[in-house]
């Protein structure tokens, strides 16, 4: 038995064309789409990269109890335990956050394991006179964080050169190198298509009037958009979802290179194939650039999910069960391969699923430390705030103190911290609890930028109309206080929510 799993990072449903997008260059997943199961009710679970791949190792929500960081000593991990059983696990990626403090153990939990550079401003390329950027858009021109990436860039001139193309390349090799062997897992992840949205004229060739008429207004360079609200104008908003639909026709491509071999050889009778993504992204949708600081609408917390299992050769159908991909591709990857999931793991094995649409949960909650804890049912999404200003009490539970490019600063730790019992998955282990009150936005009413909300997404797929209906929100809440406890939630949280009780 084999697998490959398939990561793209920040890949929207609504512009792919096996979702309804009808303007989008994506014959590939088309043709995934005809060879799988294609899920309609995927959400997120914890936010956004690391957290959402902690999930991933774990099967388990992370975001209640910490920010984004490394795996715990405490955590189990779906690769390590398909290792320990004797499956191969590989992993090919051009995702940089793993090689930051805050991602520092998951590589290694495989057994063996690729890395290709120049992802997003990747320190990488050392080069102490500045790119030329005149033509960049001006609100990029001073960030440190874009002048790397254009240093980088200048080494990525070529589609081969470019770390997407590396990661798929290096996948490919090792599917090739071990199509006749078994029991092996690989797992192909691109940073692609995050953003900066960079891409080569033959993808943008597929939507040239644009960039002719692009070009001809004296449009600047810019294909990485903010984490703010949308004060361009519209043309420019135009002009970013063409740059992200460039870059998905490349992730296409690539992904299409995976179909391309296992139809040569001949690998759909023995391998599953699941192609999912950590979460989506906004392109100017509700007013918004890219994710985390607004409410985590559908765009990007409904996700496209796409499984081919060789047990029941189900192709080209809808299902309608609720799945989270980031805690349940653990346990159905387990349950392929025979291995018993940990009794710490909340994610379901979705092989019945698969099969037949079994239900797999009434709700799913998501969310960012912090943020909003969120509730889905498949047709209301309940989007539940902090009840003060303060946005407390928080704490991140964690040992191992890290953000994602440094540990903890000593002036968030004194004083602050505090070691105490653990939780029922910290495996007898205490933790420090550290108060997080530091990290939210000094001098601002949370309520404001996280307000209560309730949407109908069957009715209201745009969530454009709040709902104000007390049974179905109380319904909502019930179903978000079974899930936070069936995780083992921190009780503060519940305050912090204002549901204490």
């Amino acid at each position: 038995m084999k697998a490959i799993v398939v990561m793209f990072d920040s890949l929207n449903r609504h512009m792919l064309p096996s979702y309804g997008c009808d303007w989008t260059h994506a014959p590939n997943f088309a043709r995934l789409a005809e060879r799988t199961a294609t899920f309609d009710r995927s959400y997120v679970c914890s936010m956004p990269c690391m957290p959402a791949r902690r999930d991933w190792h774990t099967a388990r929500p992370n975001f209640l109890h910490r920010s984004w960081g490394p795996l715990e000593p405490f955590d189990d991990s779906v690769p390590e335990m398909l290792k320990a059983s004797g499956v191969h696990t590989h992993l090919s990626t051009d995702h940089y956050h793993y090689f930051e403090e805050g991602g520092t153990n998951y590589h290694t939990r495989y057994q063996t394991y690729e890395f290709f550079r120049g992802q997003e401003g990747d320190p990488w390329i050392g080069q102490v006179a500045p790119p030329n950027m005149d033509d960049v858009y001006v609100k990029h021109r001073s960030s440190a964080w874009a002048r790397q990436d254009w240093v980088n860039r200048q080494h990525m001139r070529h589609e081969y050169q470019q770390s997407q193309s590396r990661t798929f390349a290096a996948g490919l090799d090792y599917i090739r190198r071990n199509a006749e062997a078994d029991q092996w897992c690989l797992q192909i992840e691109t940073f692609d298509p995050h953003e900066p949205f960079f891409s080569n004229r033959q993808y943008k060739d597929h939507y040239a009037d644009h960039y002719a008429q692009w070009r001809a207004s004296g449009g600047p360079r810019w294909d990485w958009p903010p984490y703010a609200p949308v004060d361009e104008p519209p043309e420019y908003v135009e002009h970013m979802r063409f740059e992200y639909a460039s870059l998905m026709a490349m992730c296409d491509a690539k992904l299409g290179s995976v179909l391309d071999v296992m139809d040569e050889l001949a690998l759909w009778d023995d391998t599953m194939l699941i192609v999912w993504t950590d979460h989506g992204f906004m392109l100017g949708e509700h007013d918004c650039w890219a994710k985390c600081w607004m409410p985590f609408y559908e765009e990007v917390a409904h996700t496209p999910f796409f499984v081919w299992d060789p047990r029941s050769k189900q192709a080209g159908v809808r299902r309608e069960a609720l799945v989270q991909p980031s805690i349940d591709v653990g346990p159905t990857l387990l349950d392929y391969f025979g291995v018993e999931r940990t009794a710490d793991m909340t994610g379901q094995a979705l092989g019945g699923a698969v099969a037949d649409d079994s239900a797999v949960r009434d709700a799913a909650i998501f969310g960012l430390h912090g943020g909003h804890v969120n509730v889905t049912d498949g047709k209301h999404v309940y989007m539940r705030g902090p009840a003060e200003a303060s946005n407390g009490p928080l704490y991140n539970y964690t040992l191992m103190p890290t953000h994602m490019r440094h540990t903890f600063a000593p002036d968030e730790l004194r004083g602050k911290t505090e070691l105490v019992e653990g939780f029922g998955f910290t495996k007898g282990c205490a933790t420090m609890r550290i108060d997080s009150s530091n990290r939210m936005p000094g001098g601002e009413d949370v309520r404001m930028r996280m307000p209560t909300l309730l949407f109908d997404v069957e009715d209201d797929p745009q969530e454009v109309k709040p709902l104000d209906d007390a049974a179905v929100e109380r319904r909502m809440v019930e179903h978000l206080v079974r899930e936070m406890r069936a995780v083992d939630a921190p009780a503060e949280q519940f305050v912090r929510l204002g549901i204490d009780g």
